[in-house]
């Protein structure tokens, strides 16, 4: 059910004498909050199926390059970042390698004609 039909019923629900003023500002108030919970939370669902590994960006597999074209955050950033979490308990290369093996890559460029040799 949708953040409209909600409060449709629940304006019914006030109209009809169902609801105090108070019970229906108070269940307006938590249907929008739960309506604008639920918005936000797409934006990180689409972030997420939005990463690539970077073909062009890479100096191992790509993942720093990829996380910074994603979030916008430099590429050297999150290299420290990955070192710095490599060097406290190995976390980084575990986090790195996960990524590198379950993030698609970046899809081929086009190439241009065939050459024929010669």
């Amino acid at each position: 059910m949708s953040t409209s039909d909600d409060l449709t019923r629940l304006a019914d629900l006030h109209r009809t004498g169902a609801l105090t003023d108070a019970e229906f500002e108070r269940a307006k108030a938590r249907v929008l909050e739960e309506g604008a919970a639920s918005r936000s939370a797409v934006p990180l669902v689409d972030a997420v199926g939005r990463l690539r590994l970077s073909r062009a960006d890479r100096w191992v597999g790509g993942v720093c390059g990829g996380l910074a074209r994603l979030t916008g955050v430099q590429a050297w950033i999150w290299r420290l970042l990955a070192v710095l979490l490599a060097l406290w308990g190995g976390s980084g290369i575990v986090a790195y390698v996960l990524l590198w093996i379950f993030v698609p890559s970046d899809p081929a460029p086009a190439s241009g004609p065939a050459r024929l040799p010669g």
